[in-house]
């Protein structure tokens, strides 16, 4: 029950975290502000620590998400838990290196966050343009 409802959390933030790019209210200013960049920043982050954890979770949960050495049960939680975060900051931000790969349903949650890595810079750039317009 406990993993559900980490996983439910989780995924609210990822939600709106990106929900932000969306409503109009909340990136202010025609320009490249600091508050701008900072949105940018803290849904980039939030995004990136949400997927971590989600790998994380799941290979908790015994599910095999990740094909990395460093993800076995025997390694300590700490290298999982970096592991996690390393392969979804790759993933958010690129393609990835290929040091790591996604298997079984880690592969369906990498293509869904490879896709949200390349839509948040677009969305940010699209909402400033409609916000300079309306202005």
């Amino acid at each position: 029950m406990q993993f559900y409802f980490s996983v439910f959390l989780i995924v609210l933030a990822i939600f709106l975290s990106l929900r932000t790019l969306f409503i109009p209210q909340k990136l202010k200013g025609k320009h490249v502000s600091f508050e701008n960049f900072f949105t940018f920043a803290l849904i980039y982050a939030t995004v990136m620590a949400g997927f971590g954890l989600l790998y994380y979770l799941l290979d908790l949960k015994g599910i095999w998400v990740l094909s990395d050495e460093s993800m076995r049960p025997s390694t300590s939680s700490y290298e999982r838990m970096s592991t996690s975060m390393y392969f979804s900051a790759i993933t958010l931000f690129s393609v990835g290196y290929g040091d790591i790969a996604p298997v079984g349903v880690g592969r369906a949650i990498a293509v869904f966050e490879a896709l949200v890595g390349y839509t948040i810079p677009a969305a940010f750039v699209t909402r400033a343009m409609l916000d300079q317009n309306r202005s």
